[in-house]
């Protein structure tokens, strides 16, 4: 709340339309606004010193000659104020024509361009709401400069069409000075804006929760690509597989670490051959070192059995069949008989024969 002490003190006052406060102050450092408003209640001043010039507001602001002219030319470049070159041989030796800011603002700006009236008078009205005050204040400081009113106007025509506070634009103008150390367009500021609304990230709780991921999320990436003795940055279709890995396939990242070991003798180690590793394990649902040891421990089991049964049916399948033959039937004749019955039919049969 702001409000006016009354007294009966009169030292004199100097009147300024308030679209300069509103509108074009905020476009100017401060040292311009100082220039401009030493002159112009010197102008407005019934008792006006006629040898009072630049060279004077120079001297009453403590400033170079050359940053009085400098301002000047700001002021003129936004059709506030005329310079007019006098005659000698002075290169800053300039008269100041201040323009009526009422009639340019009627003639110019309502007349010409209906939609900058709008636009001037929304800057007006939203600059009442102490949180899009505090915010342009804010970007103000973060810039190092103030905002013109078209960076306002695109400033709020962002808020509304991501539907985003006042303190989210804050902190895409914060974000991009800690990462680039200078200030952007607001065209990049949307960029930012649009790029955090598609991810869902509303508060800067939210962007800060995400950058948290992203910070823990690079060195899972920093730690497989020490693994595999990589040395360069992951390409986004191998952050892609990494983080398939992680949130997908819901594997420890002791896990992916082993599988990247089995890489190390590989000629050519790879993101994609780790992946097929991967893509199979997760097939076998394992998804921990625990998991990866029974189904090791199962696997060579089961290989082991099949390896005795193979064993058999290959002993089985070499054995020699018994054939019986004639002699395998004298044998089992001579078996019928005693030794003195096979001497006996022995004899019998050589008798028979010599007769």
């Amino acid at each position: 709340m702001f409000f006016k002490e009354v007294s009966e003190v009169d030292l004199g006052e100097t009147s300024i339309a308030n679209i300069f406060i509103d509108i074009y102050m905020p476009m100017a450092n401060g040292l311009y606004t100082q220039v401009y408003l030493l002159a112009y209640r010197n102008v407005c001043n019934p008792d006006f010193n006629p040898k009072f010039n630049n060279e004077s507001i120079a001297k009453d602001l403590n400033i170079p000659l050359s940053d009085v002219i400098s301002a000047w030319k700001f002021w003129e470049s936004k059709g506030l104020v005329k310079m007019h070159k006098n005659d000698g041989l002075k290169d800053f030796d300039y008269s100041i024509e201040f323009l009526d800011l009422k009639k340019l603002y009627a003639d110019n700006i309502l007349i010409n361009t209906p939609s900058i009236k709008s636009n001037s008078d929304r800057i007006v009205t939203t600059s009442n709401d102490p949180s899009i005050r505090k915010m342009f204040n804010s970007i103000n400081q973060i810039v190092g400069r103030y905002l013109e009113p078209g960076e306002k106007m695109s400033i709020m025509e962002i808020m509304d069409k991501y539907n985003m506070s006042p303190d989210m634009i804050i902190c895409a103008y914060e974000h991009v000075k800690d990462k680039h150390g200078a200030s952007k367009s607001v065209k990049y500021i949307e960029g930012i804006i649009r790029n955090w609304y598609d991810s869902s990230l509303y508060t800067p709780q939210d962007v800060k929760d995400s950058f948290a991921v992203r910070s823990e999320r690079y060195m899972l990436y920093r730690t497989i690509f020490n693994e595999l003795g990589f040395s360069r940055n992951p390409s986004r279709a191998e952050k892609e597989d990494m983080d398939r890995w992680i949130d997908r396939f819901n594997m420890d990242i002791e896990l992916i670490l082993q599988a990247c070991s089995k890489a190390k003798n590989v000629s050519n180690p790879s993101i994609t051959f780790i992946n097929g590793v991967i893509k199979k394990w997760n097939d076998k649902n394992v998804k921990t070192l625990d998991d990866l040891k029974l189904y090791e421990e199962e696997y060579n089991k089961k290989k082991d059995e099949e390896k005795k049964s193979s064993s058999t049916n290959t002993n089985k399948k070499g054995s020699v069949p018994t054939v019986k033959t004639r002699f395998h039937n004298i044998n089992q004749t001579f078996n019928k008989y005693s030794p003195d019955e096979l001497e006996k039919i022995l004899q019998e049969s050589q008798r028979d024969k010599f007769k």
